[in-house]
């Protein structure tokens, strides 16, 4: 595999492109008109337009892309995270084209593309379940009998979806038929299919998802866990590896039920498999992702590998080079997504100009960006602007790293995360890992961010008074007689 093709854009397309280059690949950009002067259309040897701003005559256009990459003498097609990253349609395509797909087959992708499918495959294989049912439906007079023998609160969840969308938390029989009938309107507006699933509703839950790799002769392993509970409107905004709360016996449950889900739908390349855990800390398989994720970055902190190296190994045909007994989990690690969004208007995306923007740097520090000083945050896209990591030898030493990178980082022009993560990394319901998915909903308020800030504010006026007057006694010329 000598060249190729990202088809994404921003830090996950740099991201891709920086181990490629490493690799001794040479590598093609894709680019809309609005990302004309973006970093990663100057980082790779080729860059191509694809059109417009909007990502459906862009970004979403795997035709053209396809087209382009068989022009310049392609091998390989690596699609990120997002826009088709996940399209079975596409993978199908590019192999068509005789050209290497870097992810997992065209089946496996469907397979888990489908929450319903994914957990009648993951069923046979004796992995646990929410109780619920096992198949799709649209009928509201169904879900209100399923809310009945389930026993509420029941989870409302699009078939089709993810982030989110087409997703309603339903605590009382008499809610169910306004709730099905908003989340079926907002799963046919979002996906194109409004066919939902119904589970009981697990409480106190945990999102703790589990790292797979595996290759084409069939070997799987898990590269252990990662905690992702700290989310606003159902979206992740940071998250740890390992999980705090995971003793070793339960760690290897989920990491051998997360290889048998993979087995399920004979995966190839690096996946993530979904559970969320209860308050008695049980387990249950609710979706895999068939494509690298956001936060892939701490899982190569404590483990040492490179996600992406070994995507492309496995795609070109070699072997895992390791087994499950050659890897350990060393020390602790920490990202926060940076999101041009303003946690003192409930996260609404923030656009505009980075008037200001540097970013942190130090020993266990790093930072996957695709923005730069003086570029325009656009409105077609997600508004990441990059993935703050950090690693320490513990979890004590990944938050303070995490707080002290945080106070690096400056940005101006746009709202971001920032604070909010530093509120997080302050809070103490984070400090002691007893905290679920409703942490934002449960301990978040704008009021609160703002009075952290003031008094930040009051602690840095007086700590630099205090250096003032240190400093001055220090520099005082002593008086000589006359």
């Amino acid at each position: 595999m000598k060249k190729i093709l990202v088809a994404n854009r921003g830090e996950i397309a740099l991201r891709v492109m920086k181990t490629a280059r490493r690799m001794g690949i040479s590598t093609v950009a894709v680019y809309s008109e609005a990302d004309r002067n973006s970093p990663h259309t100057r980082y790779a040897d080729e860059a191509i337009c694809l059109g417009p701003a909007p990502s459906s005559q862009s970004y979403l256009r795997g035709d053209l892309i396809i087209e382009e990459a068989l022009r310049l003498g392609v091998d390989g097609i690596h699609p990120g995270y997002g826009f088709l990253s996940e399209n079975a349609g596409f993978a199908r395509a590019v192999e068509a084209a005789g050209i290497t797909f870097i992810g997992p087959s065209p089946e496996s992708i469907e397979v888990m593309g489908s929450k319903l499918a994914a957990k009648e495959a993951a069923k046979k294989f004796d992995v646990p379940m929410v109780p619920g049912i096992e198949q799709a439906i649209t009928d509201v007079n169904m879900a209100i009998e399923i809310g009945r023998r389930v026993g509420y609160p029941i989870l409302i969840k699009a078939s089709a979806g993810g982030g989110g969308k087409g997703m309603r938390i339903v605590e009382r029989e008499e809610d169910t038929r306004e709730q099905m009938e908003r989340a079926i309107s907002e799963a046919v507006s979002a996906f194109g299919d409004g066919s939902v699933f119904i589970e009981k509703y697990v409480n106190g839950p945990r999102h703790i998802e589990i790292q797979v790799m595996g290759d084409q002769d069939g070997n799987i392993v898990y590269l252990f866990e990662r905690e992702c509970s700290i989310q606003r409107r159902h979206q992740k905004v940071v998250e740890e590896a390992p999980s705090a709360i995971l003793t070793p016996e339960l760690r290897k449950a989920m990491g051998e039920a997360a290889v048998r889900v993979a087995q399920s739908c004979d995966y190839k390349g690096a996946g993530t498999v979904e559970f969320l855990i209860d308050s008695d800390r049980n387990f249950y398989f609710l979706e895999m992702n068939t494509r690298l994720q956001v936060e892939h970055p701490v899982t190569e902190m404590i483990t040492g590998l490179d996600l992406v190296e070994w995507q492309i190994r496995v795609a070109r045909g070699e072997q895992l080079g390791f087994s499950q007994a050659d890897l350990k989990i060393n020390g602790h690690a920490l990202e926060l997504r940076v999101y041009a969004e303003d946690p003192l208007n409930n996260f609404l995306p923030s656009v505009g100009k980075l008037e200001r923007y540097r970013i942190p740097s130090g020993e266990g520090i790093r930072v996957d960006g695709g923005f730069e000083e003086g570029m325009d945050v656009p409105v077609y896209y997600d508004p990441m602007l990059a993935k703050l990591v950090v690693h320490g030898a513990n979890r004590t030493e990944a938050i303070r790293k995490m707080k002290d990178a945080i106070k690096q980082y400056e940005v101006k022009g746009v709202a971001t995360t920032l604070p909010f993560g530093l509120f997080v990394m302050d809070h103490e319901a984070f400090l002691s890992a007893d905290f679920d998915t409703h942490f934002v909903n449960q301990y978040y308020t704008p009021a609160k961010l703002i009075e952290m800030d003031r008094e930040n504010a009051e602690v840095a006026a007086v700590l630099a008074l205090r250096q003032y007057l240190k400093n001055k006694r220090r520099l005082k010329v002593p008086q000589t007689a006359g």
